[in-house]
């Protein structure tokens, strides 16, 4: 099995969940591709919630102490903010996405141009937040199978759809940000070879979960929640899990 595999069958299923999306989006009025983004706003609020469950996992509270979960989880998206609005990861991602647009969609209206930086940012989210995204790559690369990334990727496709088909083609370049982060921990697991514990996976999983909720507020157009601000979170989680661990 070639490394890395994974990461690129996710990558075409976004290009290609991404042009079945804007093929259909174009054929949908207004109201309609609100409605669609607002029930994938739903879902990645379902998906958010699942994955906060990760606070109650028996090992999980067993190795750091009842309570102290939601604690982590906690710390983490308060030091992990405060890191994100330091280097001011939402801004730049932000800019990046304009690039992008000024390069791959040229001129148009305000309003296309909103939509398509919007579609990048969160589909880059919510396709790079998600644990199957970190624990698959990690698996990919311990070369344990691509069976984590080949599931994400089928999940990828069909919400990269429903992105376009309101969003429209910022959604396709959501692939580059994925394809950096999950290459790169693919790459960091076959060089180290180290297993990640089950009490990590859980601290990752959960405090993904608040970030997947906060990209459904996002949107329901409920608040735009800096999400991007709170990525390093999901580096503190796992350090003050191994941390309390280790006491």
């Amino acid at each position: 099995m070639i490394i890395g595999l994974g990461t690129i069958i996710n990558v075409f299923a976004i290009l290609i969940g991404t042009s079945a999306g804007v093929l259909v989006g174009n054929r949908l009025s207004e109201k309609t591709s609100r409605v669609v983004t607002d029930g994938l706003g739903l879902v990645v609020l379902v998906l958010g919630g699942l994955n906060v469950i990760s606070l109650l996992e028996a090992e999980f509270v067993a190795s750091v102490g009842p309570g102290i979960p939601l604690l982590i989880v906690i710390g983490a998206i308060l030091i992990g903010g405060i890191i994100g609005s330091a280097l001011k990861i939402e801004q730049r991602l932000e800019k990046f996405g304009t690039v992008l647009q000024k390069r791959f969609a040229g001129k148009g209206t305000k309003d296309s141009k909103e939509k398509f930086i919007t579609g990048f940012v969160n589909a880059s989210l919510v396709f790079t937040i998600g644990p199957l995204a970190i624990l698959g790559a990690l698996s990919d690369g311990l070369g344990q199978g691509i069976e984590q990334l080949a599931t994400k990727s089928i999940l990828d496709g069909f919400a990269s759809l429903a992105f376009a088909a309101s969003l429209g083609w910022g959604v396709a370049l959501s692939a580059i940000p994925v394809g950096i982060w999950q290459g790169l921990l693919t790459v960091l697991a076959f060089a180290i070879g180290s297993v990640v514990s089950a009490p990590v996976i859980s601290a990752l999983t959960a405090t993904g979960g608040v970030l997947l909720l906060g990209v459904g507020l996002r949107l329901l157009q409920i608040r735009q929640v800096a999400v991007g601000n709170m990525l390093p979170a999901l580096i503190v989680a796992p350090i003050l899990t191994l941390i309390l661990i280790s006491i």
